[in-house]
């Protein structure tokens, strides 16, 4: 006979993929399971909000969970959830999961809080901290001692975002294009975005992402590419990393100043694929910024899965022990 509630359901839902963990009162991990990614700009809140589900259901299998329709899964539910850049969207979301009847209690969030929570230590000091993402797309937010929360809307060029592995991948190709047709300044992109998919051109490229040949899904691609290239010395490249760096950067110190926290040592935690590869030209561009604008903020990057920060926040709201987080952060780390 399976188990008949866990304390918490941990969601991490990005642009890709999506984690969901089970987790019990002393922070073991029940069940967990893997979806694909969360877009409900692209195919509507009921679709996505279904195949969430669908990924929830799995991990329930996995963890020997009663299957009673009417009983929650878990006491509480932490949904981290990109695409929920606005409070009101969260709020929208949040009662969508809550009618599904997981959880006793339910709390959705931007996906960008459990990179903070993960990289914010479980005894409380300090309550305060920054977080910036920076992965298929780049936000930030942040949190003072006394609960005030900064953010940007972080919905696109709309909102003034910048970069991002998508942003930067759509400038490397803009600058090539224009590089091999005379209208820009010569770059070795012009040559090293084809010949990653053994193209011979930019033409060819434009052509083959144009009419899908080539899958756009597959233009995460060149990120690594253009990271090589600006390693290599190539101007347009270097400057492409070196204003991601300027926007990561004014974003944390931005928030940093609206919550009053540029005079008060504090974290900024650092997370999403593209900061998380640590490529030095970068890293270190962005640490030298921060250490200009944010003298006294504490800049480190978080690898963990988001996943993680979701079940630490159901932690925190469960009023757990130190014991169940040490497990919990255990069990990411052993399979990290």
């Amino acid at each position: 006979m399976g188990l008949t509630r866990a304390a918490a359901l941990a969601v991490d839902a990005g642009n890709s993929k999506t984690d969901v963990a089970l987790v019990a009162g002393d922070g073991t991990v029940l069940g967990s399971a893997r979806g694909g990614g969360f877009q409900p700009p692209a195919v509507g809140a009921a679709a996505a909000v279904a195949s969430l589900a669908e990924t929830v259901a799995r991990a329930a299998e996995e963890a020997g969970l009663g299957t009673d329709p009417g009983a929650p899964l878990a006491e509480h539910v932490s949904a981290c959830l990109a695409n929920a850049d606005l409070p009101r969207e969260e709020r929208e979301l949040a009662e969508r999961i809550d009618a599904l009847g997981w959880g006793r209690t339910t709390r959705v969030a931007n996906d960008t809080f459990a990179i903070l929570r993960a990289g914010l230590p479980d005894d409380g000091s300090p309550r305060h901290g920054v977080a910036v993402v920076c992965g298929a797309g780049v936000n930030c937010v942040g949190v003072a001692a006394d609960g005030r929360v900064h953010r940007f809307p972080a919905v696109g060029r709309l909102s003034g975002d910048w970069g991002g592995g998508g942003g930067l991948v759509e400038e490397a190709l803009w600058h090539a294009a224009r590089a091999e047709d005379g209208r820009g300044p010569d770059t070795g992109l012009a040559r090293a975005l084809p010949a990653h998919f053994a193209l011979p051109s930019m033409y060819a490229l434009i052509e083959a992402l144009h009419l899908g040949d080539l899958p756009g899904g597959r233009r995460h691609e060149l990120v690594p590419v253009l990271f090589a290239v600006a390693a290599g010395g190539d101007a347009v490249a270097r400057s492409l990393v070196e204003r991601q760096a300027e926007e990561i950067a004014v974003m944390a110190a931005v928030t940093l100043e609206r919550l009053d926290l540029l005079g008060t040592p504090t974290p900024v935690v650092l997370g999403g694929g593209v900061v998380a590869a640590r490529h030095p030209l970068l890293h270190d561009r962005l640490l030298a910024l921060l250490a200009e604008r944010a003298p006294r903020a504490t800049a480190h990057v978080v690898t963990a899965p988001p996943v993680l920060g979701a079940g630490l926040l159901a932690l925190d709201r469960l009023g757990a022990g130190p014991a169940p987080y040490a497990r919990l952060r255990a069990h990411y780390a052993a399979r990290a």
